[in-house]
């Protein structure tokens, strides 16, 4: 994941924009824009919630039907329970995880330095 300092709407909080003199009076003296970064690599949420929530069906269906209970309860009543139970235990445990790998990620992140690639010459645009 690169970041660079971007506003709750995913904009940039760069204070030169695209088009401003600063930018391109760098481009026409052929002297490349440099900014520094910050790249990691986060987990995405949802997919650990989501495996989180199947395990938790998974170890539902298992203590339902795997384990011999009391005779006077419905195994379908029993399974539905657990479901419930296990299932949103499995989706907390996974957001956890995913908290405990992007607070891991923000440890490894690494400074790095980029610069503005010139848009375009005329020798690319006959090629």
């Amino acid at each position: 994941m690169v970041s660079e300092g971007a506003n709750a709407d995913g904009t940039s909080q760069n204070s030169t924009s695209r088009n401003s003199p600063a930018r391109n009076a760098a481009a026409d003296n052929g002297t490349p824009e440099r900014r520094g970064i910050t790249v990691r690599r986060a987990p995405k949420f949802v997919p650990f919630m989501g495996l989180g929530g199947v395990l938790g069906i998974i170890v539902a269906a298992f203590v339902a039907y795997g384990i011999p209970g009391d005779e006077s309860f419905d195994t379908g009543a029993v399974f539905g329970f657990f479901l419930v139970s296990f299932a949103a235990g499995g989706v907390l445990l996974g957001a956890i995880a995913a908290l405990v790998l992007d607070k891991v990620s923000v440890r490894r992140s690494r400074r790095a330095v980029v610069e503005s690639v010139p848009d375009g010459t005329e020798d690319d645009a006959e090629g």
